[in-house]
């Protein structure tokens, strides 16, 4: 039978995108299907827009320190307005780099939501297109939990891109990696931040060190963080909206008129027509097997929506697998062993491989813990208290090292270093075996015994 894609492509989000193009190179005829703007949640809601964010919150720190380095700073204030629209500009231009991506790969683009009709056909507005090949890659969305009263009170995640104005008091509902960052964001920029959790700790699924030093520098740092706070509701207060919080101790917090709700985050799956093929969805994901394919053969899915691993280079790697695997003649799957992951809270924390936890229930007394923390170099002049945490866990049956772990200036960068010996397999010997740069914080994790 006669298509007319070889593979068409339901979400030009960073996974979606990296498919297509890499098929594209292969001499695959490519569509993609985005209704919304190229890029997905990385681009326009998530990674690039908050990375950003990140940088404009640190300057605040950065003024104060460098008056023990001998510089005088002097009155300074933030404009809210000012750094939206310089942030969503640089969106804007990355979306029109996604589009000459595409055009320069000659995948064709559909402006419109994609939905099956069939098994093989896409309805796209009024046009509808055939395609041997399918992939879902339309992501996820942010959920407000019907369970909390008053929730519709409250902002979601993406809607933090698009405040005219700074909110002089913020609540956070959630605990997880995206409250954490967006507490800690606007409390760098002067925002009266209020933190409230579920449980006794934020970042959930994290290594148990990690968790406890971001919690007690945030607190440090100014940010309340209300914990083991179940039962909570949101009501119209004088001047904006009051969290109503029920238990042992009840409390009602003011806020602004908005209450970002870091929730969690679910597949963007509904209004996509799976009824209209044999695709199967498990917990609210698209299921797939270890080559992304789904119960009809030749439909996949990659990224979010599957509910795997939400991380954006992740769905990269599945997506450019996929292509690799049916289009460039080179059958691989993507591994999801020693992800390494970050938060860009303050102070930033990275990963590698197993937390603490999950090695000892998995390796038992076999493991060993090493761990640094100390005050970095940069910190001693201006007499700030600032820590920085490494830890590495190691398997003494085998010396290899299962999991890498810091809280500190710089630990993305650091850990992706890191992460490449990690995958490799590399031993606390190898480790030993290399010569530090110093002086650098990097150099503690080849120097601790």
């Amino acid at each position: 039978m006669s298509y007319d894609f070889d593979l068409f492509v339901i979400g030009a989000g960073s996974g979606g995108i990296a498919t297509a193009r890499r098929a594209a190179q292969y001499g695959a005829k490519v569509g993609i299907a985005e209704y919304d703007r190229l890029g997905g949640t990385c681009v326009n809601r998530g990674c690039v827009p908050k990375k950003l964010m990140v940088y404009a919150a640190h300057f605040s720190d950065y003024f104060n320190e460098s008056q023990g380095y001998g510089w005088s700073v002097g009155e300074t204030s933030f404009n809210w307005e000012k750094m939206i629209t310089a942030v969503n500009n640089e969106v804007n231009r990355l979306n029109g780099i996604y589009q000459r991506m595409l055009d320069n790969s000659n995948v064709k683009v559909f402006e419109s939501r994609g939905k099956f009709v069939d098994s093989h056909t896409i309805a796209i507005g009024d046009e509808k297109v055939t395609a041997d090949k399918i992939l879902i890659a339309v992501g996820g969305h942010p959920v407000k939990p019907d369970t909390i009263p008053g929730i519709d009170r409250a902002i979601t995640s993406d809607d933090i891109f698009h405040l005219k104005e700074q909110p002089k008091r913020m609540v956070i509902i959630g605990g997880g990696y995206i409250g954490v960052e967006f507490a800690c964001i606007l409390n760098g920029m002067g925002t009266e931040v209020t933190q409230v959790i579920r449980s006794d700790k934020i970042l959930r699924g994290f290594d148990d060190d990690l968790r406890s030093e971001i919690q007690e520098a945030m607190q440090r740092h100014g940010i309340r963080i209300l914990t083991n706070k179940p039962k909570i509701a949101l009501e119209e207060g004088e001047d904006g909206i009051n969290l109503k919080i029920h238990g042992e101790k009840e409390e009602t917090i003011a806020t602004d008129v908005v209450s970002l709700a870091a929730t969690g985050r679910i597949p963007n799956i509904a209004d996509l027509g799976l009824e209209n093929t044999q695709v199967e969805v498990v917990n609210g994901a698209v299921a797939i097997d270890a080559y992304n394919q789904t119960a009809e053969k030749h439909i996949y899915a990659v990224g979010d929506c599957t509910d795997r691993i939400n991380l954006t280079p992740v769905a990269i790697q599945e997506g450019r697998a996929f292509a690799d695997t049916h289009f460039g003649g080179q059958s691989r799957q993507m591994s999801y062993e020693n992800i390494p992951t970050a938060v860009f809270s303050d102070p930033e924390a990275a990963t590698v491989g197993l937390t603490e936890a999950e090695a000892r229930d998995k390796y038992g007394d076999a493991i060993k813990i090493y761990r640094s923390k100390f005050r970095p170099m940069y910190y001693t002049i201006p007499n700030i208290q600032e820590k920085t945490l490494m830890k590495l866990i190691v398997d003494t049956n085998t010396d290899k090292v299962l999991g890498a772990h810091m809280v500190g200036d710089g630990a993305a960068e650091i850990i992706q270093g890191v992460a490449i010996a990690v995958k490799m397999g590399a031993t606390k010997a190898n480790f030993d075996a290399t010569v530090g740069i110093h002086p650098s914080s990097a150099e503690e994790f080849v120097t601790m015994r």
